[in-house]
Protein backbone atom coordinates (compact mmCIF):
# COMPACT_ATOMS: atom_id res chain seq x y z
CA UNK A 1 0.00 0.00 0.00
CA UNK A 2 0.99 3.43 -0.77
CA UNK A 3 -1.10 6.37 0.65
CA UNK A 4 -0.68 10.06 -0.27
CA UNK A 5 -2.23 12.43 2.31
CA UNK A 6 -3.11 16.29 2.39
CA UNK A 7 -4.59 19.12 3.59
CA UNK A 8 -5.32 22.62 3.51
CA UNK A 9 -5.25 25.02 6.52
CA UNK A 10 -8.41 26.77 7.65
CA UNK A 11 -9.72 26.79 3.76
CA UNK A 12 -13.29 27.34 4.57
CA UNK A 13 -13.61 31.24 4.56
CA UNK A 14 -16.79 30.94 6.65
CA UNK A 15 -15.44 29.04 9.65
CA UNK A 16 -11.64 28.54 8.95
CA UNK A 17 -11.97 24.58 9.23
CA UNK A 18 -9.53 22.62 7.16
CA UNK A 19 -10.11 20.11 4.61
CA UNK A 20 -8.22 16.99 5.02
CA UNK A 21 -8.13 13.88 2.46
CA UNK A 22 -5.95 10.66 1.45
CA UNK A 23 -5.98 8.28 -1.44
CA UNK A 24 -5.08 4.77 -0.57
CA UNK A 25 -3.36 2.79 -3.77
CA UNK A 26 -2.89 -1.40 -4.16
CA UNK A 27 -0.32 -0.95 -6.53
CA UNK A 28 -1.33 1.31 -9.41
CA UNK A 29 -4.80 0.94 -8.36
CA UNK A 30 -6.94 3.43 -5.69
CA UNK A 31 -8.60 1.26 -3.41
CA UNK A 32 -9.92 4.02 -0.74
CA UNK A 33 -10.22 7.74 -0.64
CA UNK A 34 -11.49 10.45 1.44
CA UNK A 35 -12.40 14.22 1.25
CA UNK A 36 -13.71 16.09 4.26
CA UNK A 37 -13.73 18.75 6.41
CA UNK A 38 -12.28 18.49 10.28
CA UNK A 39 -14.66 19.10 12.65
CA UNK A 40 -12.31 21.81 14.84
CA UNK A 41 -10.19 24.77 13.67
CA UNK A 42 -6.27 24.09 14.13
CA UNK A 43 -3.55 26.66 14.47
CA UNK A 44 -1.02 24.76 12.48
CA UNK A 45 -0.86 23.39 9.42
CA UNK A 46 1.50 20.70 10.80
CA UNK A 47 -1.51 19.81 13.04
CA UNK A 48 -3.60 19.79 10.41
CA UNK A 49 -1.34 17.37 8.55
CA UNK A 50 -0.97 15.13 11.48
CA UNK A 51 -4.53 14.94 12.04
CA UNK A 52 -5.05 13.27 8.26
CA UNK A 53 -1.92 11.10 8.99
CA UNK A 54 -3.36 9.70 12.34
CA UNK A 55 -7.04 9.25 10.12
CA UNK A 56 -4.98 7.57 7.18
CA UNK A 57 -3.36 4.83 9.61
CA UNK A 58 -6.59 4.17 11.01
CA UNK A 59 -8.15 3.43 7.66
CA UNK A 60 -4.71 1.57 6.37
CA UNK A 61 -4.86 -0.79 9.28
CA UNK A 62 -8.70 -1.65 8.49
CA UNK A 63 -7.29 -2.43 4.93
CA UNK A 64 -4.60 -4.09 5.98
CA UNK A 65 -6.84 -6.40 7.86
CA UNK A 66 -9.44 -6.92 5.24
CA UNK A 67 -6.69 -7.52 2.66
CA UNK A 68 -5.42 -10.45 5.60
CA UNK A 69 -8.69 -11.64 5.31
CA UNK A 70 -8.87 -12.14 2.01
CA UNK A 71 -5.71 -14.14 1.92
CA UNK A 72 -3.80 -10.86 -0.02
CA UNK A 73 -0.47 -10.62 1.40
CA UNK A 74 1.44 -7.43 0.83
CA UNK A 75 5.14 -6.73 0.31
CA UNK A 76 6.59 -3.96 2.19
CA UNK A 77 5.22 -1.80 4.94
CA UNK A 78 2.82 1.02 4.22
CA UNK A 79 4.15 4.47 2.96
CA UNK A 80 2.24 7.86 3.31
CA UNK A 81 3.77 10.41 1.29
CA UNK A 82 3.14 13.91 3.02
CA UNK A 83 3.97 17.09 1.97
CA UNK A 84 4.09 18.69 5.14
CA UNK A 85 7.85 18.48 6.26
CA UNK A 86 7.22 19.43 9.98
CA UNK A 87 4.19 16.44 9.88
CA UNK A 88 6.95 14.32 8.22
CA UNK A 89 9.58 14.71 10.95
CA UNK A 90 7.37 14.49 13.85
CA UNK A 91 6.10 10.97 12.63
CA UNK A 92 10.07 10.07 11.59
CA UNK A 93 11.46 11.51 15.45
CA UNK A 94 9.07 10.89 17.85
CA UNK A 95 9.53 13.51 20.80
CA UNK A 96 6.43 14.85 22.08
CA UNK A 97 6.39 18.94 22.53
CA UNK A 98 4.17 20.51 24.78
CA UNK A 99 2.74 22.55 21.76
CA UNK A 100 0.71 19.34 20.88
CA UNK A 101 -0.80 18.56 24.14
CA UNK A 102 -3.84 18.95 22.46
CA UNK A 103 -3.45 15.54 19.60
CA UNK A 104 -1.81 13.86 22.12
CA UNK A 105 -3.86 10.37 21.06
CA UNK A 106 -3.12 10.78 17.11
CA UNK A 107 0.46 11.77 17.93
CA UNK A 108 1.09 8.21 20.28
CA UNK A 109 -1.14 6.41 18.13
CA UNK A 110 1.18 7.31 14.35
CA UNK A 111 4.55 7.27 16.60
CA UNK A 112 3.62 3.48 17.86
CA UNK A 113 2.87 2.77 14.15
CA UNK A 114 6.06 3.64 12.82
CA UNK A 115 7.67 2.61 16.13
CA UNK A 116 6.56 -0.89 15.33
CA UNK A 117 8.01 -0.65 11.47
CA UNK A 118 4.05 -1.34 10.39
CA UNK A 119 4.72 1.85 8.55
CA UNK A 120 6.60 4.65 6.86
CA UNK A 121 5.87 7.97 6.61
CA UNK A 122 7.60 9.97 3.70
CA UNK A 123 8.04 13.42 2.63
CA UNK A 124 6.94 14.05 -1.02
CA UNK A 125 7.07 17.54 -2.78
CA UNK A 126 3.33 19.10 -3.27
CA UNK A 127 3.98 19.18 -7.14
CA UNK A 128 3.79 15.20 -6.77
CA UNK A 129 0.84 15.01 -3.95
CA UNK A 130 -1.48 13.35 -5.43
CA UNK A 131 -4.52 13.82 -3.04
CA UNK A 132 -3.60 17.84 -3.86
CA UNK A 133 -7.03 16.95 -6.25
CA UNK A 134 -9.41 16.92 -3.04
CA UNK A 135 -8.56 19.59 -1.30
CA UNK A 136 -7.65 22.48 -3.33
CA UNK A 137 -8.43 24.02 -6.66
CA UNK A 138 -5.70 23.04 -9.33
CA UNK A 139 -4.60 24.58 -13.11
CA UNK A 140 -6.39 22.18 -15.52
CA UNK A 141 -2.40 21.30 -16.44
CA UNK A 142 -2.43 19.50 -12.59
CA UNK A 143 -5.81 17.99 -12.81
CA UNK A 144 -4.87 16.11 -15.65
CA UNK A 145 -1.71 15.02 -14.55
CA UNK A 146 -3.22 14.11 -11.10
CA UNK A 147 -6.52 12.26 -12.99
CA UNK A 148 -4.43 10.00 -14.90
CA UNK A 149 -2.09 9.37 -11.80
CA UNK A 150 -5.35 8.50 -10.32
CA UNK A 151 -6.49 5.74 -13.11
CA UNK A 152 -9.23 7.75 -14.09
CA UNK A 153 -10.27 7.28 -17.52
CA UNK A 154 -12.61 9.38 -19.71
CA UNK A 155 -16.09 7.41 -20.84
CA UNK A 156 -17.04 6.32 -23.96
CA UNK A 157 -19.02 8.82 -25.92
CA UNK A 158 -21.40 6.16 -26.95
CA UNK A 159 -23.23 5.00 -23.70
CA UNK A 160 -26.30 3.20 -25.79
CA UNK A 161 -24.68 1.49 -28.54
CA UNK A 162 -25.60 1.44 -31.99
CA UNK A 163 -28.94 1.12 -33.46
CA UNK A 164 -30.47 -0.14 -36.69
Amino acid sequence: LHVYTDADWAGDYDDRTSTSAYVIYLDLTPISWSSKRQRTVTRSLTEVEYRVVAHTVAEINWLTNLLKELRISLDNVPTIYCDNIGTTYLCRNPVFHNRMKHIAIDFHFVKDQVQRQQLRIVHVHSADQLADILTKSLSKAQIQWVVSKLGVVSPPTNLRGHLN
